[in-house]
């Protein structure tokens, strides 16, 4: 019997509480009520310094390396900030410079949903930069996507999620990917990736 695909959730914040960490928190779990074995790397908890390879590469990094190249698939959330995603996202995605040299390279043939949350309503702006990224990585973006603004209004005061759709997106980003990797692993490829279609955002028409 196969060993179900590996699908790893990366994002968060360094405030705590963190509703980007809580958001990618619940896409996991769609994942794995979708049949996948699931991680979280929360990079509040990595500690990786600022990216640069010219003293050497540092444990966390490593670490995060070695985890993101042995998933199937991969779920990415940051905080909206200015406009794009937070400096402590962009750092983590930079180390992945270690995987270059990898058979395949970077992040080739995975799937990966991408999730904000924003104190406005500007979310989509940061998933645009995380598209740009995936593509430079050689990895494969799920059409649909989730941005939730307005996150106080979705979160409470500790941080946890009080909106029951919302929730029920984020299984559902969670699912998505998950039926990718399998499609992956099955036929080398998707069917978006294939056709080459456009994201959508979840929750809206």
């Amino acid at each position: 019997m196969a060993h179900p695909v590996l699908v790893v959730g990366m994002g968060g914040s360094l405030r705590t509480p963190s509703t980007s960490l809580t958001a990618l928190r619940v896409a996991v779990e769609g994942a794995a009520a979708a049949g996948a074995d699931t991680d979280v790397i929360a990079l509040s908890r990595l500690d990786l310094p600022l990216y640069t390879a010219e003293h050497g590469v540092p444990p966390a990094a490593r670490f995060l390396a070695d985890l993101v190249y042995g998933a199937d698939a991969l779920l990415w959330s940051s905080p909206t900030y200015h406009g794009s995603v937070s400096g402590a996202f962009k750092n983590a995605v930079d180390w992945l410079a270690l995987l270059a040299d990898r058979d395949p390279p970077y992040l080739s043939n995975k799937p990966v949903g991408m999730l904000t949350t924003a104190g406005g309503v500007q979310g989509l702006q940061a998933i645009n930069s995380m598209d740009f990224i995936v593509r430079a990585l050689r990895g494969w973006s799920v059409p649909l996507v989730m941005a939730v603004p307005r996150s106080t209004r979705v979160f409470d005061a500790d941080g946890n999620l009080k909106d029951r759709v919302v929730a029920e997106q984020l299984h559902g980003l969670g699912a998505e990917v998950t039926r990718a990797a399998l499609q992956f692993r099955a036929e080398g490829t998707c069917d978006y990736a294939e056709g080459g279609l456009h994201g959508s955002v979840l929750g809206e028409t």
